[in-house]
């Protein structure tokens, strides 16, 4: 049985700035392009049999500077979609709702490009990429390369937890991580890791 990998994309310009970037694509900044480039040593030697990205040129792009080859993207592994709040920090939007908590409050509805998603609906679309690797895990591993929100809604997934509770697991840019098992359940093998020369 193979492990999930997890790869966070690297530093974009809105998440330096603490930007929540959903569905607008931005790319990665040189610092960002550097750190993905030096994720690919935390891959070597590993069986990858399949890798999927999100749509997003910024998970694009870190698979390939990873060396991460054949990716397929998938839609299902887009970022939250924030909404009204797309493009902003969390102090800009605590002026709005004192005291808000993404986890708790959601976000707001927005334009047409960005209508909003709940926790929950982001828990089903990463419900259906789980199903769909299941199968390719028993040949070996599989790479996911998509953001730090919907990674975390994943691996409370993978745990069986609620979509919310992927609040307990803060995820960096350029890191990888790793879900397994261990007894037949499942587990964190590695997380939040930070590339090494």
């Amino acid at each position: 049985m193979g492990n999930l990998i997890l790869l966070r994309h690297g530093e974009t310009e809105w998440s330096r700035d603490g930007k929540h970037t959903g569905r607008t694509d931005i790319p990665l900044t040189a610092h960002g392009e550097e750190r993905a480039t030096v994720l690919a040593a935390a891959l070597a030697g590993r069986d990858i049999v399949a890798v999927f990205t999100s749509p997003a040129q910024r998970a694009v792009r870190t698979a390939q500077l990873a060396g991460l080859t054949g990716a397929k993207p998938d839609p299902d592994l887009w970022e939250w979609d924030y909404g009204g709040y797309e493009g902003m920090t969390t102090p800009q939007i605590g002026q709005q709702r004192p005291g808000w908590y993404l986890w708790r409050d959601g976000v707001i509805p927005g334009d047409a490009a960005h209508p909003g998603e709940t926790v929950q609906q982001v828990g089903a679309r990463v419900d259906r990429v789980l199903a769909r690797t299941a199968p390719q895990l028993r040949d070996g591993d599989v790479a996911l390369v998509a953001h730090g929100h919907v990674l975390r809604v994943l691996t409370a997934r993978w745990l069986r937890l609620d979509p919310a509770d992927g609040r307990l697991f803060r995820l960096d840019t350029g890191t990888a991580s790793t879900l397994g098992s261990e007894h037949g359940e499942p587990v964190i093998l590695s997380w939040n890791v930070p590339p090494t020369r």
